[in-house]
């Protein structure tokens, strides 16, 4: 269950900071995630802005925010792994609206993944492929040059695997790692026959178009992105409480060390 609005944080807004794309089925998804985290936590403001490409900068909406009565911002990178969105990207981003907005507190959390939560919005999305009896499963992600980010990613699809008794396989849609076909592959040579692709991915665009190809030109269903899902609505809640109670800390810190 998601956890209540708590006292003295009503007038906290959210601010959903996502990758970007180009392609407006991505905006969809995660404007029907900010949708769902909204309706999940009433009379909270819910924004949304993007790193790169389509939709407003996160800067500008936290001012929007701001000017609109919010009493502090929390910051949700919309990302799975860590990497280099969120570990040069995301902090000077942080650190713009925090000058831009000097007598606010703004907390940001960590990325979304690895995460439970993550791992059932992946198990509702197996169910819904409606196949039975599968003996393996790839977790097709977007790709990272980062290799603890790829590392991190390869252990959610063997502990996914592992649960459900089968072999598990992961694989990229770009940079270094097994595509699709490659994966599948790997897993016939085992000899699994009913292979199911879970898709890794908040949301759809280029690169999970490549992981859809590369699927169906194997002959094995794959499944859709996860951003709209209630278990990542509440991970995201989750994640911006801890991190709003933090404020009191980092407000503490800051007075300290402009003294």
């Amino acid at each position: 269950m998601t956890p209540p609005v708590r006292g003295g944080f009503a007038d906290t807004a959210l601010l959903l900071v996502a990758h970007g794309s180009r392609d407006p089925r991505s905006g969809a998804a995660i404007e029907a995630l900010a949708a769902r985290v909204a309706a999940a936590r009433p009379g909270t403001r819910v924004a949304v802005a993007s790193l790169e490409h389509r939709g407003l900068r996160p800067v500008p909406v936290a001012r929007e925010l701001a000017a609109a009565g919010a009493a502090g911002i929390t910051a949700v990178p919309l990302l799975l792994t860590d990497a280099y969105h969120s570990t040069v990207d995301v902090p000077a981003v942080t650190a713009e609206i925090r000058a831009s907005l000097p007598h606010l507190p703004i907390a940001r959390t960590g990325v979304l993944g690895p995460d439970g939560l993550l791992s059932a919005a992946l198990a509702d999305r197996l169910a819904e492929l409606g196949v039975s009896g599968v003996d393996g499963l790839v977790l097709a992600a977007a790709g990272t040059s980062d290799r603890a980010a790829r590392h991190g990613i390869a252990q959610v699809a063997a502990e996914f695997a592992a649960r459900r008794g089968v072999p598990g396989a992961v694989a990229f849609a770009a940079g270094a790692g097994p595509d699709v076909p490659t994966a599948v592959g790997r897993l016939r040579s085992t000899g699994a026959r009913r292979i199911a692709v879970l898709s890794y991915f908040l949301a759809p665009g280029r690169l999970h178009d490549r992981i859809v190809a590369g699927a169906r030109g194997c002959g094995v269903p794959v499944s859709a992105p996860f951003a709209d899902t209630g278990p990542v609505a509440e991970l995201v809640l989750r994640r911006a409480d801890r991190a709003w109670d933090s404020v009191p800390r980092q407000r503490t810190a800051l007075s300290v060390s402009a003294h």
